[in-house]
């Protein structure tokens, strides 16, 4: 917060902490239960990795959501417990949630998107509402939170582009508005790497401290 405002960034509410709201996603969580679009799964990273070790030819292993399920679960009546994560079961929220679209304003995919339910299925999967212990997982939360602060815009990098249908697709399911998207190219260091916290990247505040103005930092990522 305060390198934003260093950088002359406001805003016009204080910050939405996701650990003040667990109940709204609960809620938003059960409304997809209660609709049977949903399913609980016991399997581990490694139970996944070693179901997807033969994957058909042509068809992606990984997706927005990391390696894509194999639908080891989707037909067991499992029980929420604290050994299971709930996924939405991608086939019946096609089904229930399309036909959706949303508008792109960024670059590199401007125009209006319509989600497909065949790419859903095939190149995202059932992706993961709540992980264990957990009251939900980003993108239910993401989905939750911009509804619940009136967002009308989106602005996130790149990266993030692929995961947008899967957003979209949750916001017809829970009758929530969607909102304008655009995804920014990413700010990358001098070896073409982009700059993210996993990776220890320089933080504004080091560069605010070694001397530098909100003006260089501006210039630095090409504004």
């Amino acid at each position: 917060m305060d390198d934003l405002a260093w950088l002359g960034v406001t805003w016009d509410a204080p910050p939405r902490r996701q650990s003040d709201h667990t109940r709204e996603y609960v809620h938003a969580l059960d409304q997809l239960r209660m609709a049977d679009l949903t399913f609980e799964c016991r399997c581990s990273r490694r139970d996944i990795e070693s179901a997807a070790n033969a994957p058909q030819e042509g068809v992606p292993a990984f997706g927005p959501d990391g390696r894509i399920y194999p639908g080891t679960c989707r037909d067991l009546d499992l029980h929420p417990s604290s050994e299971t994560c709930c996924r939405l079961n991608m086939a019946r929220a096609c089904a229930t949630g399309l036909p959706a679209q949303f508008l792109e304003t960024g670059p590199r995919h401007a125009g209006q998107h319509n989600l497909s339910a065949d790419s859903l299925m095939q190149t995202v999967g059932d992706v993961v509402l709540s992980r264990r212990n957990m009251a939900a997982s980003y993108h239910l939360s993401v989905v939750v939170d911009d509804a619940a602060s009136g967002v009308t815009h989106v602005i996130r990098g790149e990266d993030l582009f692929e995961a947008t249908c899967i957003h979209v697709l949750l916001q017809s399911l829970l009758g929530l508005p969607t909102p304008v998207y655009h995804h920014h190219g990413l700010i990358r260091d001098d070896q073409g790497k982009r700059l993210a916290k996993r990776d220890d990247a320089r933080a504004i505040a080091r560069y605010r401290s070694d001397g530098a103005t909100p003006q260089d930092i501006r210039q630095m990522v090409g504004l």
